[in-house]
């Protein structure tokens, strides 16, 4: 059940006769269908349905689905944030990882697409930061037609120069990497200016059984 007000974040809601909640702060009212239409699409949203799936499953435009997603995607990551923040002198382990969609890989242009991030471990649950695109060197350096030299340099950086504190090499950082590969695949393409909050949404739903998710995402 929502437990704050979805216009404010205030805890304290009222149940009014009509079946409408009240919140004690902003004053707003909440109707009943705006609290089932949100309880709906957090379902789908745990239950790994896409935006346009959750639309159809649940009887929804796909803007509507589409912007409930959006605005749980900046909610779990604010969440994660949080917690991260109260244990991250827990980590154990980190290791970076260089992500490139598969039907890219054979192209060498494709080089600039490249997103790299930092995966922590800490006390068992998983953080990552995501590190600057390529992206923006992309015009000037392909101008000069090196990109093969500059792809042979990257992938000798990728194999020697890697960032990394692992002491077992089956570890909790592989096993999200994993995870995150079958997760991603989901979505057909990924815009470079959504990644992080696509990334956020796998480690959230690495570090969370669906009933956990589903309780937090209801809190929040």
């Amino acid at each position: 059940m929502i437990t704050r007000c979805i216009h404010c974040n205030h805890p304290r809601l009222y149940t009014l006769a009509n079946g409408y909640l009240k919140c004690a702060a902003c004053k707003r009212k909440i109707s009943p269908a705006k609290i089932e239409r949100a309880e709906h699409l957090i379902d789908a949203f745990c239950r790994n349905l896409t935006a346009r799936e959750a639309a159809k499953a649940c009887g929804y435009s796909y803007m509507t689905a589409k912007t409930h997603y959006d605005r749980i995607r900046v909610l779990l990551t604010q969440y994660l944030e949080e917690r991260y923040n109260e244990y991250a002198g827990d980590i154990k382990e980190f290791d970076e990882y260089f992500y490139l969609e598969q039907n890219k890989k054979k192209s060498e242009e494709t080089i600039f697409d490249i997103q790299n991030f930092l995966t922590f471990d800490y006390g068992g649950k998983i953080y990552n930061i995501l590190m600057p695109s390529l992206r923006k060197y992309r015009t000037n350096l392909l101008d000069d037609g090196l990109q093969h030299e500059y792809y042979n340099q990257l992938s000798r950086f990728i194999t020697f120069r890697r960032i990394a504190r692992l002491e077992h090499l089956n570890n909790t950082i592989v096993k999200f990497w994993h995870f995150f590969e079958t997760h991603i695949k989901r979505y057909r393409g990924v815009n470079e200016k959504h990644f992080f909050y696509y990334l956020k949404e796998a480690e959230f739903k690495f570090n969370y059984t669906k009933h956990e998710q589903k309780e937090i995402l209801l809190s929040l």
